[in-house]
């Protein structure tokens, strides 16, 4: 590539995309749709050598002379009025990954799916980073690919947390071990049908070869007979049955059935992790760690020790015998439902956020008698109640923000019991992400 390069988004994905496409020697255009954004704080962000033009507001045919590629961030959807200003001028549009992999070296582990992500990525760089020199955990999980893809060597290691909103833009992208957690419906607000989100997500084994590797779910009908028609080797794991080649739970000791070969991976009640949820992702990171060559003591030992990641099912505090649990990244109905499960007794349930035009009724289905009452807040409040009452859970309340919700919450609660934090929605319109939502829930149940 030697071309002009356009980067969509100014946000964290666009600037770490700009600044390596100008550590290649290309002449970048910073794009952003937001007009009122101060062109002078965007180019502030690079260093006064750096050679960046920013432009804000319409994308006119005019501006993308001499310009070969547009480099897309993932917040962006793909029927953006200006996508459709880069079609008419026959411009191919990337993803940020799909930059980062045309340069990156090393191994590459790709892991995506509704719910998990974050979790398996991270507990699968701790064991990569207990065995291996050079490691990169990068992806969604809070480094963009493209901030690390140019200090890779032949002996890295890059362990990238993919969204579906990354797949779409990929071309090459070929990933020595791919991993497909799970998918349940999520993001239809934008992918539009529940065909167009697996189409996305089953994108990250397209460019495959029986060389490489694909990690999937035994356990999701979808995954299952996904692989049977692709190309790389296929490792199934699940939490459900006990599989004659793969990993899986016999009783409660998590395995792996391999050519007659039965290993011992890990005893359930030897994890820090909750749930049935945390086994699965846990099966998913030993098989890629095993795939990558990490032998298997360095692997039960990394997950022995390994701790819930910040705002999945993240233990707060205990106050009056009351114990608070931060799920904040809990941001789809399957996602608060294993939060839910993860529970060990009666809870009060905060709930509520922007609405990604999903379906609730399972979610309120699985509360059985274990969630005694829900505080909502945001958007989505009236549509949660409205299908729990249809339901027959009508123990309902509304907060108007996060202070008022953990009040409530406190004042029902019974020593023994427990406070979760999982919305089942978006962070939008009350909190800028997630991680402040769950900031805010953990510093409010801190002052009680």
């Amino acid at each position: 590539m030697s071309q002009k390069i356009l980067v969509a988004g100014s946000g964290k994905s666009g600037i770490a995309a700009s600044k390596m496409a100008l550590d290649t020697e290309h002449e970048v255009i910073l794009y952003d749709s937001n007009e009122a954004l101060d062109a002078e704080a965007v180019r502030g962000q690079f260093k006064e050598d750096e050679a960046i033009e920013v432009l804000l507001g319409e994308l006119k045919k005019e501006s993308l002379k001499d310009v070969g590629l547009c480099v897309i961030s993932p917040g962006i959807p793909l029927d953006a009025p200006f996508v459709e200003v880069l079609k008419a001028c026959e411009i191919p549009v990337w993803s940020e990954i799909q930059l980062a992999y045309h340069d990156a070296k090393g191994k590459l582990a790709a892991i995506t799916g509704t719910n998990g992500k974050t979790t398996t990525t991270s507990l699968v760089g701790e064991i990569l980073s207990a065995y291996y020199k050079e490691v990169f955990v990068v992806g969604n999980i809070g480094t963009p690919y493209t901030s690390t893809a140019l200090r890779t060597t032949d002996q890295s290691y890059t362990v990238a947390e993919i969204s579906s909103f990354q797949l779409e833009t990929i071309t090459d992208f070929r990933p020595d071990v791919s991993a497909i957690l799970n998918i349940t419906p999520d993001h239809l607000n934008r992918h539009k049908t529940m065909d167009c989100y697996i189409n996305v997500k089953e994108r990250i084994a397209e460019n495959q070869t029986k060389e490489d590797a694909c990690i999937l779910n035994y356990d999701d009908p979808v995954l299952r007979r996904f692989g049977e028609t692709i190309a790389p080797r296929v490792i199934y794991f699940s939490s459900r049955e006990l599989l004659p080649e793969g990993i899986c739970l016999d009783g409660d000791m998590i395995i792996r059935n391999h050519d007659g070969v039965r290993m011992e991976i890990i005893n359930i009640h030897d994890m820090n992790l909750l749930g049935r949820h945390n086994h699965e992702n846990v099966m998913a990171a030993a098989a890629i760690a095993m795939e990558l060559g990490v032998p298997l003591e360095t692997i039960q030992s990394v997950i022995r020790d390994f701790k819930a990641v910040e705002h999945r099912i993240e233990f707060v505090a205990e106050k009056a015998g009351v114990k608070y649990y931060n799920d904040s990244k809990g941001t789809n109905p399957d996602a608060a439902i294993q939060a839910v499960n993860a529970m060990p007794g009666p809870t009060i349930l905060i709930a509520g956020g922007y609405d990604k035009n999903s379906e609730y009724d399972e979610w309120i289905r699985s509360f059985g008698k274990k969630v005694r009452y829900m505080v909502l807040l945001g958007q989505t409040r009236e549509k949660i109640a409205e299908c729990a009452a249809r339901h027959g859970f009508t123990n309902v309340m509304y907060a108007e923000d996060m202070q008022e919700a953990v009040r409530v919450c406190a004042s029902y609660a019974n020593a023994g019991e427990y406070v979760l934090l999982s919305p089942a929605c978006a962070s939008w319109g009350m909190f800028k992400d997630y991680e402040e939502r769950g900031d805010i829930f953990k510093e409010c149940v801190r002052n009680l």
